[in-house]
């Protein structure tokens, strides 16, 4: 059915949930499972406010504290993944908007689903803070399973 699943995360319960998801899917298909956090590119606008405060390296400290999440973050992914006995792949995108990221990692990996969490937020909160997962499913080739 499946050959290659790809598992997106940003370390949040509900995208845990997802990760064990996935990693089941994976386990009783035989697919491969590949773990993806992106992290999405700095804010100008947070960058000058650290220039002003004095950081000497603002772009560099940003991408080393968020490499160091997503180091973080992919390894609890792949802990809760081996618990269920799944072996898998992590990969960390940098500066990419997170639906933009996820896509070219399936693609990039050749996975032929992509397996995320939502959320949830409706209304204002969903107008206001757009939907990773609703982007993902509107711009996809490949199949995508949506966790709650």
């Amino acid at each position: 059915m499946y050959r290659h699943i790809l598992a997106a995360t940003d370390g949040s319960d509900s995208a845990n949930k997802a990760v064990r998801h996935a990693a089941a899917l994976a386990k009783a298909t035989g697919a491969r499972l590949t773990i993806v956090n992106v992290t999405q590119m700095w804010s100008s606008l947070d960058i000058a406010h650290a220039a002003e405060a004095g950081v000497q390296n603002p772009v560099g400290e940003y991408e080393a504290m968020a490499a160091k999440s997503a180091e973080r973050v992919l390894a609890a992914a792949k802990a809760l993944a081996a618990a269920d006995g799944t072996t898998c792949d992590t990969v960390h995108i940098q500066d990419r908007a997170p639906a933009e990221g996820i896509i070219a990692a399936a693609k990039d990996k050749g996975c032929d689903l992509i397996v995320m969490a939502t959320h949830g937020r409706r209304g204002l909160g969903r107008l206001l803070l757009g939907s990773q997962a609703a982007e993902v499913l509107s711009t996809s080739t490949v199949p995508v399973l949506i966790v709650r």
